[in-house]
């Protein structure tokens, strides 16, 4: 239950005087719907309104403060010219203008000769200072009605910032004092004051800075919400360990019959990795493990051992991945890897209708079927397993830490394995997966030969398409990457239709193409006849980025590669290279490059390290284009900005440990505070998975 103190900041904004339901769905739209959306919102401008002139010193584009006297009003001579009122001190005057105002209320507000205070822009015009439509005017008592750092929130239609920011006001009398949370020690040596007093001073700032990412206000409140969630998966972890899992146990034969299968020796890197996962599969506890593995570093292998171990131990795994492209290439290499073993693996995806699904739910039901490879199709309520022992789950980053709690509540308490092979910097594992164990697989299989790596100019464009022509002859296939699927008069940049079309019109029937836009079932039947031969050439969009696997594929293609994350362009040039062949990427760029564009390009010809290249492309682009703003792994944040507090956030992470080792069931004094902590972030799942034991 949310503790009682809690209950004002949780109310709706309805409470606040002044708010109907107009301005609630307004404010709904910009910030949220309770008084805790609204306070929790930080600020995105304060107006500094200390500064007060002479009318004969201000100077354009600054916002002033004047103590004036209104002098003369001249009305408009028609309705498209502006009413305008002098108003003077004793150095000077400046004229006032209104468009679209009503004489009557402007005589009432400045009636001639009245002193007055106003506050807004000024600007010269014709060589003379003028302020359009103060934000401010009234009577010269009225000075402490100016706030002197006024704080501006997000607007959306219907929305006024005068309406928005007196609703913010209103909710900050509301915060509640808390008792504190935080370690005493790190409060005194980071000279933070209390959460209450942080939290009124942001929207009430003693300066402008106040309200920057950098001030010790903002530092304290992101600190506040970095150990909220990190003590939540900090407590989602220990209920893993906690939670009575399958202590795995079986001779290894079938690892035996899988390694003596495979047409190479595994790494020492993918050995590693798997000692690990064997590790928790036979411990008495539930694995939660990440398995991060750069790309064509064969983590699909290690994930092949581990369910050759446990369906050995009698029970059945189940594979999910982001597409069905990947869910049927993860079924067609997983067959030919666990057959030695004589597993059974079946894909299971939506296209699979009518009496052919029946029969998998069957097979899964009654346990005919080891290994099921799908999309979310498997996580459906009415697909039922017969022993479900292991959840292994591709390119993690698509989903958070509630959908891994969803997910392993399948079946008779599974162990979980999550894979991704894009290498993720430390600060973004420890913010999205804080959770899961870590194992990396760092090391390339033997034989894998380095990918040549050019930039060029699309003007070269010609002389690429002829070196292509050649790389063809020689019996080697391509890829090509575009970044739109159809032309666009907005941006001019190269299509996959249109470049298909010319492609085609140089190579014949032997070029295919794939993008987002066709059925599952196209883009199946066109990424198999790549793979078999049938093309030479594969024109595609970022759909082949993660899954495709076309070992005579030798040379990638990627148009406009300046547009691409670092990231995303190491998962497209790890498309090639999967053989003992020669392979070559060429990223095309259309100039002129900026500093930042050509530091990418730069860092992708010097480097194929994954993990060298995630914390490069963080440097660069920041954690909210790292993982793509569309994927849900990685957690929203109210005050955290990961990119400027990546040092909280390992502190943070220490800290949850720490609690969670030494009061597990947060008893203590320190403990309870921490209770109020997790309910006031919304983080109370935690608390929940404790209660649960």
């Amino acid at each position: 239950m949310r503790p009682d103190n809690l209950f004002p900041l949780f109310a709706d904004v309805t409470t606040l005087n002044g708010v109907g339901s107009r301005v609630k769905d307004a404010l709904s739209r910009a910030m949220g719907t309770r008084i805790k959306d609204l306070v929790f919102t930080p600020p995105n401008n304060v107006i500094d309104r200390t500064h007060t002139p002479d009318i004969a010193t201000a100077k354009t584009g600054e916002i002033c403060t004047f103590h004036i006297t209104v002098g003369r009003h001249s009305p408009p001579s028609s309705r498209t010219r502006p009413y305008r009122i002098k108003v003077y001190d004793e150095t000077g005057e400046m004229t006032l203008i209104f468009f679209h105002a009503r004489a009557d209320y402007l005589k009432r507000q400045l009636p001639e000769g009245a002193q007055r205070l106003i506050s807004g822009k000024t600007e010269v015009y014709n060589a003379l200072l003028q302020m359009t439509h103060p934000d401010y005017i009234l009577a010269p008592d009225g000075k402490d009605t100016i706030p002197p750092y006024e704080t501006h929130y997000p607007l959306t239609a219907g929305l006024s910032q005068k309406v928005a920011r007196k609703a913010v006001m209103q909710a900050v009398q509301r915060i509640p004092k808390f008792d504190e949370w935080l370690d005493p020690a790190l409060v005194k040596q980071q000279e933070w004051l209390s959460f209450h007093e942080v939290l009124t001073r942001l929207h009430q700032p003693e300066h402008p800075l106040d309200a920057t990412d950098g001030s010790k206000l903002r530092q304290r409140l992101a600190y506040d919400e970095l150990l909220a969630k990190q003590l939540a998966t900090a407590l989602v972890r220990a209920s893993n360990r906690r939670q009575k899992g399958h202590a795995f146990q079986a001779p290894g034969s079938y690892i035996q019959d899988v390694l003596s299968g495979a047409p190479f020796e595994p790494t020492g890197a993918q050995s590693r990795a798997f000692e690990e996962i064997l590790h928790d599969l036979k411990a008495p506890y539930r694995m939660a493990r990440l398995l991060q593995g750069d790309v064509g570093a064969g983590k699909t292998f290690v994930a092949a051992l581990a369910a050759a171990y446990v369906v050995e131990c009698g029970f059945q795994i189940a594979l999910m991945a982001p597409t069905e492209i990947l869910a049927r290439q993860h079924a067609h290499s997983l067959a030919k890897t666990l057959e030695p073993a004589g597993l059974t693996v079946q894909a299971f995806t939506g296209s699979d209708k009518g009496k052919a699904r029946d029969a998998i739910m069957t097979g899964l039901a009654e346990g005919y079927i080891d290994v099921i490879i799908g999309t979310h199709a498997l996580f459906q309520e009415k697909v039922e397993f017969n022993k479900l022992g292991l959840v292994i789950i591709d390119e993690q980053h698509r989903f958070g830490v509630n959908d891994r709690l969803r997910l392993t509540q399948k079946g008779h308490r599974p162990d979980l394995l999550v894979m991704t092979a894009t290498p993720i910097p430390r600060t973004l594992a420890l913010a999205s997966y804080g959770d899961l164990d870590i194992s990396k697989i760092d090391e390339k299989p033997a034989g894998r030969r380095p990918i040549d790596t050019r930039i060029l100019p699309m003007a070269k464009l010609d002389n690429v398409i002829h070196a292509i022509g050649r790389s063809i002859e020689n019996g080697n296939q391509i890829y090509w990457v575009c970044p739109l699927v159809e032309d666009s008069e907005l941006i001019d940049l190269s299509s996959v239709d249109d470049r298909h079309r010319q492609l085609s019109a140089i190579f014949g029937q032997r070029v295919g193409l794939v993008h987002g836009r066709l059925s599952s079932q196209e883009k199946n039947q066109v990424t198999e006849t790549f793979k078999n031969g049938g093309y030479d050439i594969l024109v595609a969009t970022t759909v082949i980025e993660v899954g495709i696997d076309s070992p005579d594929a030798t040379v990638i293609v990627i148009e406009h590669a300046e547009r691409f994350g670092l990231a995303q362009l190491h998962q497209l040039r790890g498309r090639v290279g999967r053989s003992d062949k020669d392979s070559s990427c060429l990223l095309l760029y259309q100039g002129p490059l900026s500093a930042n564009g050509k530091a990418r390009l730069e860092i992708m010809r010097e480097s194929e390290d994954g993990f060298l290249i995630s914390e490069k492309d963080w440097e660069l682009r920041g954690s909210g284009d790292l993982l793509g703003a569309r994927q849900s792994g990685l957690p929203k944040f109210a005050f955290a900005d990961l990119d400027k507090h990546k040092s909280l956030l390992e502190t943070a992470h220490q800290d949850a440990r720490l609690i969670v080792e030494k009061d597990p069931g947060l008893q203590t004094s320190r403990g309870e505070a921490l209770r109020t902590l997790l309910y006031l972030f919304e983080q109370d799942y935690g608390i929940e998975l404790m209660q649960a034991g």
